[in-house]
């Protein structure tokens, strides 16, 4: 299996020219009916083999966690950490396996979390979050694993609350639109990234699609949580806001070529209409025609997935839309 990093790779080492490699990926998408752009391609697995590093991996290091901690709380996440580091030397720089770098990349900041956790306690978790984002810093910088900076910016959205709830603990009751914001500010840094590669071949576009994907919940919780969810029961009306929200996220999920967005409000929508259905006697097959629905929805949309964002970009005004992958 080979995606566009390859491609650009074999370029690069003059193995094909840039006018092959552009004619390939037009066959590709003549023979798939769908443009790359589209795709939203990422690596995750190239083979049984990356699975197969992944459960060594995780063994190893949860023997070192186990082992380390033994002598001292904070030496097994670290002694694991250092782990982590290790064989990302080998399997992310030199075999380049895609999965074990997105495990190893967080296993790392996630052990460097804990082991300053351990050590500055709760009340300082701070620390532990900040640490987090510099050990995330320092492993983009070596490995350029692209959701290294997704990992990074949780980190940083972390160390922000931790700090906001130090300065003033009465905020931990009010912490909804501190992380709406955060969420509005990591979805513009994820369309930062995505306009730097508008066809979505670079390492950019998996940067963005990392993004996209922390930012979602950080945008639809907050937002479902306070219109749709103050009430134990949703109501008819509660249920026409879902909607009504479900549907603006899909608008923007079009235009802007991504569906994490729609992917992440799936579980409030289907809660809430289940609920609905439950409450006016539909008991059994609240959450089965729920499903159904909005699966059948969402199928119907990705069927016609390029005409919708037609209809949706010719709706914006042109200085926006230069800015978005084009419809085919």
């Amino acid at each position: 299996m080979y995606d566009d990093d390859d491609l650009n790779s074999a370029v690069e080492a003059g193995v094909m020219s840039v006018e092959t490699a552009d004619a390939f990926r037009a066959h590709v998408a003549r023979r798939d009916h769908s443009p790359a752009v589209d795709e939203e391609h990422f690596r995750l697995i190239t083979g049984f083999n990356d699975i197969f590093v992944v459960i060594a991996c995780s063994l190893l290091l949860l023997s070192v966690n186990w082992i380390g901690g033994e002598f001292a709380a904070w030496l097994g996440p670290l002694g694991a950490a250092g782990t982590a580091w290790g064989l990302a030397e080998f399997f992310v720089r030199q075999r380049r396996m895609a999965l074990p770098a997105i495990v190893l990349l967080l296993a790392f900041v996630g052990y460097i979390f804990y082991a300053l956790y351990t050590v500055t306690g709760a009340e300082n978790s701070y620390i532990a979050s900040g640490g987090a984002a510099v050990a995330a810093w320092c492993h983009w910088l070596r490995f350029r694993v692209p959701v290294t900076v997704a990992a990074g910016t949780a980190a940083v959205v972390g160390t922000m609350i931790s700090l906001l709830i130090v300065a003033w603990p009465q905020m931990k009751d009010y912490l909804l639109p501190f992380v709406f914001v955060a969420g509005i500010a990591v979805f513009a840094w994820a369309m930062w990234w995505d306009t730097g590669d508008k066809l979505r071949l670079t390492r950019r576009s998996d940067v963005a699609f990392w993004l996209h994907l922390l930012a979602a919940p950080l945008l639809v919780h907050p937002i479902f949580s306070v219109v749709a969810f103050s009430d134990a029961q949703p109501s008819v009306m509660q249920g026409g806001v879902v909607l009504a929200l479900y549907v603006a996220i899909a608008l923007v999920s079009v235009a802007i070529d991504r569906r994490a967005l729609m992917v992440s409000a799936l579980a409030y929508v289907l809660y809430a209409f289940s609920t609905l259905l439950k409450i006016y006697g539909v008991v059994s097959l609240g959450f089965a025609l729920t499903a159904l629905c909005v699966g059948s929805a969402l199928l119907l949309l990705s069927a016609f997935w390029h005409p919708c964002r037609g209809l949706v970009l010719g709706l914006l005004p042109l200085t926006v839309v230069n800015r978005l992958p084009a419809a085919h």
